[in-house]
């Protein structure tokens, strides 16, 4: 398993507002390298060259088009900015977000009558720039659906959510990059795991605290797919419990057989919003639950972890001890 963040993280500087390029490098070198040592295993740049990806992808592909049916895709928006953050990185591997096509269909639709055309204009456009990343090596997209949490029931919608994915991937060359579906904000299980897992992504993103009925779709998720859990809460600057990781872990790792090699951990969403020590303190935290799980079989995890949350044997003594109901864990 693995930690990684799911979407944007706070600079220390407050020149990530408008950052220069040299400015925006530095911005990207340190936090690597704070993602590094917090024991991530998958990074990002957390968005500080675009603080706004759907505006800022979505003008790039409208151009002067903006407000009518017709993005294109005239050359990469992202290679250049992922290609530094890889060299960076040193020898852990980087991802790089893009907004999706439903996301960005709903933000830049003048109306309602022209926003299924642009969506699934925005999906051939998008598989352009996911095919230019795949030819600079970049080994791991994730796509980015917020707006999924608005489809329901509704039949179009779903619809148009299922079409335009396939089109996406449907562009792509055989050799693409691993390819992750996120979601994030609130409750997708409303659209309906048909609709959400109905392209082949390679694994899902959930947010399981602003969206908790997304648990739903990790047991339903194919079992070859990858989770990765949003359980660490980027709405709050209190602290996170182990405990809850560890369990969330265990769980997902359960349903259908997954297996905690396909289980990621992943803050609920964006960072950016967070003091920087407080975004530091939620990933140091994802990095200590993968050392946890990776350790296991030199020390218990239940030895590491509050032992009211292990047995009642260990609530009682103050410590975790073996013998308990899962003091083997």
């Amino acid at each position: 398993m693995f930690a990684t963040l799911a979407g944007g993280y706070p600079a220390a500087d407050p020149i990530a507002q408008a950052p220069s390029p040299s400015a925006a490098d530095e911005l990207v070198r340190g936090l690597l390298a704070e993602q590094a040592a917090a024991g991530l295993g998958l990074l990002t740049d957390g968005s500080v060259r675009w603080p706004d990806p759907v505006g800022a992808i979505g003008a790039a592909l409208l151009g002067d088009r903006i407000g009518a049916a017709g993005p294109s895709w005239s050359g990469p928006i992202t290679v250049a900015a992922w290609r530094f953050a890889a060299d960076a990185a040193d020898e852990l591997p980087v991802k790089q977000c893009l907004p999706g096509p439903y996301t960005l269909g709903r933000r830049f639709a003048a109306d309602e009558a022209a926003r299924p055309v642009l969506t699934i204009g925005f999906a051939a456009a998008l598989a352009r720039e996911v095919g230019a990343l795949a030819a600079a090596g970049c080994p791991f997209v994730q796509v980015d659906e917020d707006e999924a949490t608005t489809i329901g029931a509704d039949e179009a919608e779903r619809a148009l959510f299922r079409e335009s994915h396939a089109r996406l991937l449907a562009g792509l060359p055989p050799e693409r990059p691993h390819l992750s579906l996120a979601i994030s904000g609130g409750n997708a299980d409303t659209a309906g795991p048909e609709t959400l897992f109905g392209a082949p992504y390679d694994s899902h993103f959930f947010d399981l605290l602003a969206g908790p009925d997304n648990w739903r779709l990790v047991t339903r998720a194919p079992t070859e797919r990858g989770i990765v859990l949003g359980v660490v809460d980027a709405r709050t600057q209190e602290p996170d419990l182990v405990e809850l990781v560890v369990w969330a872990v265990a769980y997902a790792a359960s349903t259908g057989g997954r297996g905690e090699a396909r289980i990621g951990i992943a803050p609920s969403g964006s960072l950016a919003g967070l003091p920087q020590a407080v975004a530091r303190r939620k990933i140091e935290l994802l990095g200590e639950v993968v050392r946890l799980i990776e350790r296991r079989h030199e020390e218990p995890i239940a030895a590491a972890l509050d032992p009211r949350a292990v047995d009642p044997r260990s609530a009682a003594l103050g410590r975790w001890t073996p013998g308990g109901r899962r003091g083997g864990s």
